[in-house]
Formats: structure tokens, sequence, C-alpha cells
């Protein structure tokens, strides 16, 4: 039997979709993005971390695992505990990560079971997948959350360690299929939200007009280094200096931009 390695599970998500969600988080992404809110995905193993707990004064190490081998039935029953909760407020599944698609057979097939059940599905991807394995997906997938990072090639590979000419193909085809799609955008000062970037992305985007009744969503993702004692916990570097914040102005200010072409904007998920 198939079986997909998840690190987390969020129960109640509100920033992930429409409605009320259930968030299944993937381990494994063929990303290494700088400013990665959750480096402890980046692995497609098992990583064992020690915790630190306070209580009552005294300090503890608790041992754990992160990544843990489910199948598509224990998924399934985990979510439909919730299912009350899509049924009131119109909500459903998310698949995050990590990269979903970095497990692209049990991905695919934890989709298919998800629609059969009659629940609202969405996929949080960075979109560097193969076109096939995007094609294999799409029909069970109601909206994709479509990471859209960096335009320049070689920016993109020096801040994320991928091409993104497949994630722009991808993309494009997503659009032209007719799926509902919301871009979502990291906001990262001095690294994606530079005047070229901002520019390339929204002449990019622009002509996804064409392909929707209503105007293109776009949701901007604000840095924040709550992620930096995960990358102490499981020794892993943090390239992102301290002090980096995003502030309220700019968010405001590129919100604007956005607007002024045509777009729908949400700052945060």
């Amino acid at each position: 039997m198939i079986k997909g390695l998840i690190f987390d599970i969020k129960r109640f998500a509100v920033h992930d979709g429409p409605g009320i969600r259930t968030t299944i988080f993937f381990k494994g992404c063929p990303l290494s993005c700088g400013w990665c809110h959750n480096p402890e995905s980046r692995s497609t193993d098992p990583q064992p971390s020690v915790k630190h707990l306070a209580m009552d004064g005294k300090l503890f190490e608790q041992e754990e695992v992160t990544g843990k081998e489910m199948t598509v039935d224990e998924l399934l029953h985990e979510v439909e505990r919730d299912r009350i909760f899509f049924e009131e407020s119109g909500g459903g599944v998310t698949l995050s990560g990590g990269e979903p698609l970095h497990q692209p057979d049990f991905c695919t097939s934890l989709l298919k079971t998800l629609k059969e059940n009659e629940l609202h599905t969405a996929l949080d991807t960075t979109g560097y997948a193969s076109a096939k394995e995007i094609a294999r997906v799409s029909p069970y997938t109601d909206l994709f959350l479509f990471d859209l990072k960096i335009m320049d090639d070689k920016e993109h590979m020096k801040y994320t360690g991928v091409s993104n000419k497949i994630i722009l193909d991808n993309l494009r085809t997503l659009q032209e299929k007719g799926k509902e799609i919301i871009i979502r955008f990291p906001v990262i000062p001095g690294i994606t939200d530079t005047p070229s970037n901002i520019s390339s992305m929204i002449d990019f985007l622009s002509p996804f007009h064409h392909f929707t009744i209503s105007p293109f969503e776009v949701h901007l993702l604000p840095y924040h280094a709550a992620a930096k004692n995960k990358y102490h916990r499981f020794r892993m570097e943090d390239k992102m200096e301290s002090g980096i914040e995003v502030t309220k102005d700019r968010l405001m200010e590129l919100k604007a931009l956005f607007e002024k072409t045509g777009f729908r904007i949400k700052v945060g998920g």
C-alpha cells in the first residue's frame, strides 16, 4: 500500500484556502528558499531533533522525529473528523509542505480519494514539477495556491536553487485550462520586493485577467522570522539576516501597485 511522508496536520486553518480547512503538510521539497518558514519540510527523510520545553521554571529536552509515513485511508480518517466544519464554512482540505508534488503518486492518490468523498481540495505548490505531474493532479484539485517568487531565472536559481522556467510554464498551463488559482507572493525585503521583480511579475500576470471572470487574486505573504528557532533546532543554516522585516507601509505600497493593474489583493494567506 502506497504511503506518504507527512510532518504535520493542522486543523482549523483559515489561511490555506476558503473556509475552515485541514492542512496536510508533506515532507520533501526541491527548492531551498532561504526564507522558508518550514525548513523541516525540505528533507525527504524523517528527521530526529531535540525540542526544549520550559515547565515550572525548569528546562526539559524532548526527543522527537519529524516525519511520519501515513496511508491515504489514515489521512482520510483524520480529515473526516472535521467534515462538519468544512460543510458549515465552505472549507475543505489543503495539501501543503514542503512540496506535495515531490511525492507525486501519493499526492495524486490522496487528492483523488478526497474528491471521491466530496471534499473541496486545494494544493499549495511551488509549481516545480513536471507537466505530467501537474496534469495528473489537476482533475482532482479545486484550487491551486501557486507560489510565485522571482521572475528572473538567474535570480530565482540564486535564491531557491532551481530554475523558474518549469514553474512559469506550469502556471500558464493551469491558467489556460481555466483552473482556479490564487498566486502567493512571499514578500522578502531586498530579494523579491525589488522594483524590477514587481514590475516583471505584474507584466507576466496581467494577461491572466483574460481567463478569469473576476479580478485575478494575489496574496502578499510578508516575511517573518518566526522560523529561526527551527533552523537552530534542526541544525540547518539560516541564510536570513536578523532584524529583517516587512513594514506595513511597504505592504500597502505593493498592494496599491498590484491593485492599480486590476488584481484583487489580500495581505496574508
